[in-house]
């Protein structure tokens, strides 16, 4: 099974392009759909659930678009991924996280809904790295601030 997600906002690009892959994709295709207003007609679909989890685990490939919470939740699950930026966001970030998640081996971007079928296809013989979540560490650094320690440790160079 393949899953799509847009997650809370609306990517009705993304959704009515896996809705007319899914005849030809020979899977079940299951496309969560957000707030937008495309309804697909050859996909399962449903706008919201308490939790994507399940659909994340049952699916052989997810498909999403680039929110960060949404990435790291298929990636901690070592889920093959194909991310999407929603090029409707104001700034374009999705592509900064995107780009950095797929040239660490991560994930497969789709630059271009035109070739999301033929990335699919791909993403079959593709090696995926493991995504290992970074320590968290900012606990620490608000227990140095609130003790007054000095702060430049935890500044980038």
């Amino acid at each position: 099974m393949i899953f799509v997600t847009v997650g809370t906002t609306d990517f009705d690009a993304l959704a009515a392009r896996m809705d007319e892959l899914t005849p030809v994709l020979n899977e079940e295709v299951i496309i969560q759909t957000g707030r937008g207003v495309y309804v697909p007609r050859h996909a399962q679909h449903f706008r919201f659930a308490p939790s994507l989890d399940d659909y994340y685990r049952q699916a052989r490939l997810v498909v999403s678009h680039g929110g960060l919470g949404t990435l790291v939740e298929v990636l901690r699950l070592g889920k093959p991924l194909i991310g999407v930026s929603n090029p409707d966001r104001f700034d374009l970030h999705q592509n900064d996280l995107l780009g950095e998640l797929e040239r660490g081996g991560y994930l497969l971007w789709c630059r271009d809904l035109a070739s999301l079928g033929d990335d699919i296809r791909r993403t079959a013989s593709m090696q995926f790295r493991r995504y290992e979540q970074p320590p968290c560490r900012i606990h620490l650094a608000i227990a140095d601030f609130l003790a007054g320690k000095d702060m430049s440790v935890w500044r980038r160079p």
